[in-house]
């Protein structure tokens, strides 16, 4: 799924203008959901500016971020190996314990 630029900026003015409707209004619930619009939006230009830099950086270094993806994914399978082993004389001591 991409986002473009323009689709973070949208709902962000929506959540502006619901936010100032509310707080003319008194009304806490609309200024609530007018400040999550506007947070969304926000979110989503973080989101297509972060795409933009991924993409731009592997265009230019294609090995970097093969080099970068291969020791992420390292250190994962790493991470998830050794969070599985578990000691033989651990394993077994609990046995010996009844």
């Amino acid at each position: 799924m991409e986002t473009t630029k323009g689709q973070g900026t949208a709902p962000g003015v929506a959540g502006d203008v619901q936010q100032a409707a509310g707080e003319m209004l008194a009304n806490a619930g609309v200024q609530v959901s007018g400040a999550a619009k506007e947070l969304s939006g926000k979110a989503q230009q973080l989101y297509a500016d972060f795409a933009d830099v991924v993409r731009e950086s592997t265009v230019e270094r294609p090995f970097a971020a093969l080099a970068i993806a291969a020791g992420v994914g390292f250190i994962l399978g790493a991470l998830h190996a050794a969070s599985r082993a578990t000691p033989a004389d651990v394993r077994d001591d609990w046995r010996d314990r009844e």
